[in-house]
C-alpha cells in the first residue's frame, strides 16, 4: 500500500499495486496503453497481459484526477 497526496484536491489517496507501479512507469513522459504495458510487461512478470485490464486501471486514475488522459 502506497499513500499519494493530490496537492490540486488535497485529498490523499491510499493504492495497491499495480497503481504505484503504473504512475512510476508514467513518470516522466507519458505513455500510450500498449507502451505502458510493454513497459510494465518487461519490468513485472504479469502473464498474459491485458490492454483492457490496464485501460481500465488508467481510467481510475484519470477519475481520481492523478493522471492526464493525453
Amino acid at each position: 500500500m502506497v499513500a499519494l497526496y493530490h496537492r490540486a484536491s488535497g485529498q490523499t489517496h491510499v493504492v495497491a499495486s499495480p497503481v504505484p507501479e503504473i504512475l512510476e512507469a508514467l513518470h516522466p513522459d507519458p505513455l500510450t496503453l500498449d507502451a505502458l504495458l510493454a513497459q510494465l510487461s518487461g519490468r513485472f512478470d504479469i502473464g498474459d497481459a491485458d490492454v483492457r485490464a490496464l485501460e481500465a486501471r488508467v481510467e481510475e486514475l484519470v477519475a481520481a484526477g492523478l493522471v492526464e488522459a493525453l
